[in-house]
């Protein structure tokens, strides 16, 4: 009898836990985040006017947009690891602080070489934020709500953007005191990083056992539900180690995707609102409001894709048919180059599958790694695809130089795309 009546308890346990963890825990990351990327892409609506201004060529702009994500190659492993290991809410503190203070010192630049200078430290300062988030998550989530909850964390790519184009326009129309309207853009933009930072320490908890914000029994739920799914994960795969995860042909492939995936991203990320002003002569303003709407369907693209991926427990299919949709889109958008508006409408569908992917595709190594082995493996994969960051948009810059237009660095683009959606299939990760 008492063996019938504690199911109940604990179903009801285990709602009350959940639902108290991620209204704790999912704004403030998700705040978190939308500064993250509001810092990181405030340069493709800088670029409207900072190009003109300090004299860049577009080869000038795409190299110093994506140096970004060589400086935060290198620290993302250990950034991960860091996490897992010593302090998720010290650490992202850290981070946030320091991206903050050098988002501001953007403002300072007058050429070529401290544009590349400022992008690549303002890589390293925020290097390890992402897969830190990603690795922090799971000490929180249960697999089967984590696609879910990395959705909401994640929707504040396409928000930041939809609300991050507005206020660009705005900025930059202003001349106070002298000073050009894009260089306000990075001062404005960074300082509430830094007070974020402060504030990270003061609310984040590093594990559930450790918050008094949550009742004795709410915390042995989670940590028990935790501890089951990391010795499910033992059992079925053997004592994953740093050295072998990294080494795994599903982690390797993992990199690969999302490496290809952000060359696709990060290439239309960056040179939409330029698109838009060359195509169209549009006031900035104007430009920066149009170059929100794909990122408004994002935001429910996103949602979606993360809510019907957990309630199937599909992982792999979810993200290739959003990534294959892109190309789709930036396909179709080459061939009705000579009806402006139809092809401008096809890329801001596209620009909605840019960042639809995510929730799926972060919830694949979470499927088969725990602990130090995943954190790494985050990591690893997070690195290699920020590298994507760095050559999509060199290389639309580098072919619109050479060919005088953006076709062919949209095909290039679509390439990526094809190529990341058809080797998501190619992964032997089980159905979660």
């Amino acid at each position: 009898m008492g063996g019938m009546d504690s199911e109940p308890i604990l179903s009801d346990v285990g709602r009350r836990t959940r639902r108290r963890i991620a209204w704790r825990l999912l704004p403030f990351l998700f705040f978190l985040y939308f500064i993250a990327y509001l810092d990181r892409v405030n340069v493709g609506y800088a670029g409207l006017e900072m190009s003109h201004n300090l004299g860049f060529t577009d080869r000038v702009f795409g190299l110093g947009a994506g140096i970004f994500f060589a400086g935060y190659f290198l620290f993302e492993i250990p950034g991960a690891l860091i996490v897992e290991r010593w302090s998720a809410r010290r650490w992202i503190a850290r981070i946030l602080i320091t991206w903050g203070f050098v988002t501001t010192l953007v403002a300072l630049i007058q050429t070529p070489m401290q544009f590349y200078g400022a992008r690549f430290f303002l890589g390293v300062a925020e290097a390890g934020f992402f897969p830190g988030i990603i690795v922090y998550l799971t000490h929180w989530f249960r697999h089967e709500d984590r696609a879910r909850a990395g959705a909401l964390f994640m929707a504040a790519i396409p928000v930041a953007n939809v609300m991050g184009s507005p206020l660009a326009g705005w900025l930059l129309g202003v001349h106070w005191v002298g000073i050009p309207g894009w260089r306000w853009l990075f001062i404005l933009e960074g300082i509430p990083a830094v007070l974020l930072g402060i504030m990270t320490l003061l609310h984040l908890t590093d594990w559930p056992q450790q918050a008094n914000w949550l009742p004795p029994e709410e915390q042995e739920w989670i940590t028990g539900e935790l501890q089951r799914e990391k010795e499910a994960k033992a059992a079925a795969a053997g004592a994953w180690t740093i050295r072998r995860a990294l080494g795994n042909r599903e982690v390797i492939l993992l990199a690969l995707i999302y490496f290809l995936a952000l060359i696709g991203l990060y290439g239309f990320n960056f040179w939409f609102p330029t698109i838009l002003k060359r195509a169209t002569g549009l006031p900035n303003l104007t430009v920066t409001l149009l170059a929100a709407l794909p990122y408004l369907l994002g935001v429910v693209a996103m949602l979606w894709n993360g809510w019907h991926s957990d309630r199937t427990g599909e992982r792999r299919w979810h993200t290739a048919v959003i990534l294959a949709l892109c190309g789709v889109f930036m396909v179709l958008s080459v061939g009705l180059r000579g009806n402006l508006w139809a092809g401008l409408g096809l890329l801001v569908l596209a620009g909605a599958c840019t960042t639809a992917f995510m929730p799926s595709f972060w919830a694949l190594p979470t499927a088969m790694l725990s602990e130090s082995a995943a954190a790494a493996s985050i990591g690893l994969i997070n690195s290699v695809g920020g590298l994507g960051g760095f050559v999509g948009p060199y290389v639309v810059g580098y072919l619109r130089t050479l060919t005088g237009s953006f076709s062919f660095s949209l095909i290039f683009l679509i390439v990526a795309l094809f190529l990341s959606a058809a080797l998501i299939l190619t992964l032997r990760i089980e159905r979660t």
